[in-house]
């Protein structure tokens, strides 16, 4: 998934010229996103020195004009090596269109299809182990192994690195920037390994095949193929893990929303939709102005920086009617939970597979699962997702 520029991480606005984190609003961001919908849907703050768009189309507009706003964010790029860095989330095109199309050689919808079966095993395999003990924590037992397991066999990493992994992907997404440095510059370390590997002894896995991956006569540079198994193992992991213990989150505000998957499991697919526009798992995306332009009569200049908030546009009561009340059978639902445009999520397809059997292997189970209100929730230390960091939960069979 995308993330916003690396600027100071208070960026949350109360109002224009104010700023605090969004762990600071508690579990509920979403009162605050209203009122700043009602009375600044777009504003300049001073001390985040960004633009704040609320609104869903203002949203919808930054995202899908890549020549007006720019994902590179308008960093300055004097060398190959730079440039290279820049994984595909903040490459402009027409370098974006090269990598993208690219990728999308080997991290194919039909290619997430043919793992449908196997996701299920690992499913079965992680529920069965806390079967007999009438409780299981959400996010400990099933929303954070889940992708780790996946991904990680996808890139071909071995079992015994795998707790690595996801130490070093919460450290890449934490609030703080020498926490993120370090778990970046671990996972890089890691995979540039991986990939020299790769070249002299070739396997068939992700990796594998993106360093084999040719379009003509374009390839894969050995950092782009890095910077994408690292934004793999980090978005895919993160933006799963969130998927599923905000669904159950949303579940037990809404109980009755259980009995009704129970019995029509065809609702599975528009309830998590539901829960990626209730809860967005990313609840920000940043861009970089390119030149003149403006947004709701605002003018934006070249060189400035938009903040668009996901999770108030997905609560948009012009886009969304009744937009705080949790609806599995929402229509349309015109989400923009995973982005839109050129950089609309490559991983989308995994993430909603993945969430989708964890949700089928729950309903297979259990009657009724009831999370443990004695424990509060606390909010994974990230500035731009959603999430808690543990939803323990009682279990009838």
């Amino acid at each position: 998934m995308e993330t916003v520029p690396e600027i100071n991480s208070d960026i949350n606005t109360d109002g224009p010229g104010t700023t605090r984190r969004m762990e600071r609003r508690g579990l509920d961001p979403f009162s605050w996103y209203r009122q700043m919908r009602s009375e600044h849907p777009i504003f300049y703050d001073t001390q985040s020195k960004m633009w704040q768009l609320f609104r869903y189309n203002d949203v919808l507009n930054v995202l899908t004009k890549p020549a007006l706003f720019s994902s590179q964010r308008g960093i300055a790029v004097t060398t190959d090596e730079e440039q290279q860095l820049l994984s595909l989330i903040v490459t402009d095109p027409p370098r974006h269109r090269q990598l993208r199309a690219l990728v999308s050689q080997v991290f194919t919808p039909r290619m997430i299809e043919q793992m449908t079966e196997h996701i299920r095993e690992i499913v079965s395999e992680l529920l069965d182990a806390v079967l007999e003990r009438g409780k299981m924590d959400i996010i400990a037992d099933l929303g954070y192994p889940l992708p780790v397991i996946v991904i990680a066999e996808m890139l071909g990493v071995p079992l015994e690195d795998r707790d690595d992994f996801k130490q070093w992907s919460d450290l890449v997404v934490s609030s703080s920037q020498e926490q993120a440095e370090a778990g970046t510059a671990a996972l890089y370390e890691y995979f540039r390994h991986q990939v020299a590997n790769r070249r002299e002894h070739h396997q068939d896995d992700l990796v594998g095949r993106l360093v084999d991956a040719h379009m003509g006569e374009q390839s894969l540079t050995e950092t782009e193929v890095i910077v994408f198994c690292t934004l793999l193992m980090v978005a895919g992991n993160e933006t799963t893990t969130n998927l599923i213990g905000n669904a159950l989150w949303c579940f037990d505000e809404y109980p009755e929303v259980w009995d009704q998957l129970r019995e029509d499991r065809s609702l599975v697919p528009s309830a998590l939709e539901e829960v990626l526009r209730f809860r967005s798992p990313v609840q920000m995306l940043g861009r970089g102005v390119l030149q003149d332009t403006e947004i709701g009569g605002q003018p934006l200049k070249a060189g400035e920086y938009v903040l668009s908030w996901i999770g108030a546009a997905n609560r948009d009561e012009a886009q969304f009617p009744d937009p705080d009340v949790f609806d599995i059978r929402r229509s349309p639902n015109r989400n923009i939970a995973f982005g839109h445009g050129i950089h609309f999520c490559l991983g989308a397809h995994l993430a909603r597979l993945e969430s989708r059997i964890a949700l089928e292997g729950l309903l297979d189970r259990f009657s009724e699962v009831r999370r443990i209100r004695e424990e509060p929730l606390h909010l994974t230390p990230s500035f731009f997702a959603l999430g808690v960091e543990h939803l323990p939960v009682t279990l009838k069979r």
